[in-house]
């Protein structure tokens, strides 16, 4: 867990929120192997230890009437990247979707990031321009539980 949870700080520092990144290796544990997981994990590694991971879970489509994986974080170390692990993060997730006939694997990209969109595009994913993604997080999250009480 701690050489997971040091990818995700690797992967906020890239993204530049590093001081939105709170994860702890409990709360990691907890997620992945406690008694109903919602979230999953691959991860690539070599003799040295974790080189990067894919973070998914899943959601549903209503249009095709079946799940589907989001993918919250792919990360590979900036030193092993172009040795396909990034590619092969992303095959093992194809498979996992085809295999339980899911319909689609979605991730965000920042609008900043090219090398990402960049290597999202020679593998065939393609950018929902239409779409905006939205976040209701801290105190504007809590003010609208409020109005459900």
């Amino acid at each position: 867990m701690p050489a997971l949870v040091d990818l995700i700080y690797e992967l906020a520092d890239y993204e530049k929120a590093r001081d939105e990144c709170t994860v702890t290796a409990e709360q990691l544990h907890a997620a992945l192997f406690g008694p109903l997981p919602k979230v999953f994990a691959h991860v690539v590694a070599d003799e040295t230890g974790p080189l990067g991971c894919a973070i998914w879970f899943l959601n549903f489509s209503t249009w095709d009437g079946v799940h589907g994986i989001y993918l919250e974080d792919l990360y590979v170390k900036p030193e092993t990247r172009g040795k396909g692990y990034g590619k092969a993060l992303l095959a093992a997730l194809a498979k996992e979707a085809v295999d339980n006939g899911y319909s689609r694997v979605a991730w965000s990209v920042l609008t900043w990031n090219k090398p990402s969109i960049d290597f999202y595009e020679s593998i065939g994913a393609v950018a929902q321009h239409d779409w905006i993604g939205y976040r209701l997080t801290g105190t504007a999250l809590d003010a609208l539980a409020d109005e459900a009480r």
